[in-house]
């Protein structure tokens, strides 16, 4: 038996959910080392540099570990409706999502956009109710209601330091509004996935979803602000970051958490993904320094029960094991912020 196979499906869940709750606090120390390492008086760890290098870098990663599923048999199973749903999801996740979050970071703290993207999985799950007449039970239905009020909680007790915003008949920081879009984004992209991509293997996805975002993202910074945007883009420190940034966050994340699913039921997926919130908070006190205030304890305890609620909902849902070839439907389970 392969030595990877030995390892419990759990040890890969809580490695994978550890990755990609740092992923924040990771993302913004490089905007720092940036920082202190001006070119020319810019930061050449822009949040643009960040998710357009790290995504060639992760591109050329994945296209080693998934290659085999790029092959004629495969591709020609894939109808028109499978391409359009993917690029919709690369669109939404590679590309709006993580441009949002990585945005908002550079206006808010790391654990304001924590909190406020837990709005991601009561958001998906909303609409999996009303569009996949998704089966819940009250337990799951009140951890989402109580979820919301939790972030909502943080919303209004947090005093931001960046320009407000309305939104809704309520002034909201910035950062904040930006963490919502991209929670918003990906909550959106994560039920076309489990509607529409369930045919198509996980290599496909990965590098498809990755390669149309960057070039999505590129037009759209192009086209926005212009070339001077991308000006640090070619220098070989950010070039150096950034592959360790992919190998770690993006390509690390994504194989512990297909290890984790392939032998894990929705019970256990579902536990692991509760814990993302805390290991996002715990990184960026370790790596940052940054200790949660009064409106994130008090928001974070009621996203908390939130999640409690939540989990012994789906505790008591028939459970199914996840096991079986690798689809994109399966990979974009893991919600919340994923780095590039």
């Amino acid at each position: 038996m392969n030595f990877f196979q030995t390892i419990p499906a759990r040890v890969y869940l809580l490695i994978a959910v550890t990755i990609f709750g740092a992923a924040s606090a990771i993302t913004h120390q490089l905007t720092e080392l940036g920082a202190e390492n001006l070119m020319n008086g810019r930061n050449p760890i822009s949040f643009c540099n960040v998710l357009f290098v790290g995504n060639i870098w992760a591109l050329i990663a994945l296209t080693f570990i998934y290659y085999k599923d790029w092959n004629p048999q495969t591709l020609r199973q894939l109808s028109s409706q499978d391409w359009l749903s993917l690029t919709v999801v690369a669109l939404l996740s590679g590309a709006l999502a993580p441009a949002l979050m990585f945005s908002a970071l550079e206006h808010t703290t790391v654990n304001n956009v924590i909190l406020v993207g837990r709005i991601e999985p009561p958001l998906a799950l909303v609409l999996a109710i009303f569009f996949l007449k998704a089966r819940v039970n009250s337990w799951v239905v009140a951890g989402a209601l109580v979820s919301f009020l939790g972030v909502g909680l943080t919303l209004l007790i947090t005093k931001p330091q960046t320009p407000m915003m309305p939104v809704m008949g309520l002034q909201m920081g910035l950062g904040e509004v930006l963490a919502i879009g991209g929670a918003v984004a990906g909550a959106i992209a994560a039920v076309i996935s489990k509607a529409s991509l369930q045919r198509v293997p996980l290599g496909v996805f990965s590098l498809y979803r990755t390669a149309v975002g960057t070039v999505i993202f590129f037009v759209i910074v192009i086209r926005i602000f212009g070339w001077h945007h991308f000006t640090d883009v070619f220098s070989p420190f950010v070039w150096r970051w950034m592959l360790v940034y992919s190998l770690v966050i993006v390509v690390g994340g994504q194989l512990a958490w297909f290890m984790g699913l392939k032998r894990s039921d929705a019970a256990e997926v579902s536990l692991a993904n509760s814990f993302t919130p805390i290991a996002g908070i715990l990184a960026a006190y370790l790596i940052l320094g940054e200790a949660p205030t009064l409106a994130q304890y008090l928001g974070g305890g009621v996203i908390l029960l939130g999640i409690v609620l939540n989990q012994i909902g789906v505790s008591r849902l028939p459970q199914k094991s996840i096991t079986g070839k690798g689809s994109a439907e399966k990979m974009d389970g893991a919600v919340g912020f994923k780095g590039v």
